[in-house]
Formats: C-alpha cells, structure tokens, sequence
C-alpha cells in the first residue's frame, strides 16, 4: 500500500475508534511494521492531524469547539489517584494529562486521556500489572491534569469537589 493511502487509512482508522491501537495492530492490519506506522504518525502530526499516544496505543484527539480547559495542580498519594480521578470524570471531566515538574528535567507530561470509571479502571489495572512509579512521586505528589469539560461550571465543581476532599495543592 503507498504511503499516502496508508496514513489516510491510519487516521480513518484512529478517527472510527473511540479506543486507543496500538502500534503493532496499526501495522498487522496494513501489513506493514510497527516502525512505518510510528513513522506515518509522525508525518501526521507533522501535518497538524490530532493524534496524541497513550500507554494503551494511538488515538486521534478530536478537539471540540464548545468544551472548556483549566490546569489542576494537586497533591495527594499513589492510594488516593483513584479517588481523585473518579472524582473528575464522574463530573463530567476529561484527564487530558499528567504533568510533574521535576527539578532537573522540568516539565514532564504524559496523556492520559481518561474520560469515564472504565478507563480510570483500566488504567489503574495496567498500573499494578506493571512496576509502577507515579511521576507524582518524583515531586511529592504534587503534579498537575489538563481536565476538559463542557462548560466552565462543570470545572467549578470539579475543582469544588477536589477541594473538599483535599486533594487540590493551595
């Protein structure tokens, strides 16, 4: 397949899925290797195409008009991220990401993506299938999210709700 159809194929294919695919599926389906697919993404994100990676494989970021974003800075332990993301998408937000500032590397992010109990669940359950460290335990469990959501007041309660259980960072 030329290369040109095979991106085309690569961004219909993450657009039609609301789960992340992993790289190695991308390449069996299109037969070719993992590699030429982390290349074609690279060639669609280079060309502006919304795709971002996630731990569970590529997905395609389709970016709403009408939804809102604010950065949470929080602090809380490794026992209480349950807790606290449940908190957020059962609101009606979105995890974009995790961000720590670390004080050699600065800025460390990585996409999250969470948007329901499902994907906190299963995202908690990779983690303890692996030997997991919280970036949020490079800093003292202070990290910050990107959450979206689909109106303002909709973060204003998140963030209420954070609050109260005191997880947000004052």
């Amino acid at each position: 397949m030329e290369g040109l159809k095979r991106r085309e194929k690569i961004l219909e294919m993450l657009e039609g899925s609301g789960e992340p695919i992993k790289g190695h599926e991308l390449g069996i389906v299109l037969g070719v290797s993992r590699q030429v697919i982390v290349q074609d993404i690279a060639l669609l994100r280079a060309q502006g195409k919304g795709i971002i990676s996630t731990s569970e494989g590529y997905m395609a970021y389709r970016i709403k008009g009408n939804t809102c974003k604010r950065v949470l800075c929080v602090r809380h332990g490794t026992e209480q991220m349950e807790e606290e993301l449940n908190t957020i998408v059962d609101l009606g937000g979105h995890v974009l990401n995790v961000v720590i500032t670390h004080p050699v590397y600065g800025d460390i992010s990585a996409a999250m993506m969470l948007r329901s109990r499902k994907n906190v669940e299963d995202f908690l359950q990779r983690a303890l299938d692996k030997d997991f460290i919280p970036l949020m335990d490079l800093t003292g469990g202070v990290h910050y999210h990107t959450i979206e959501a689909e109106s303002e007041e909709a973060l204003d309660e998140i963030e209420r709700r954070l609050i109260e259980k005191k997880l947000l960072q004052p």
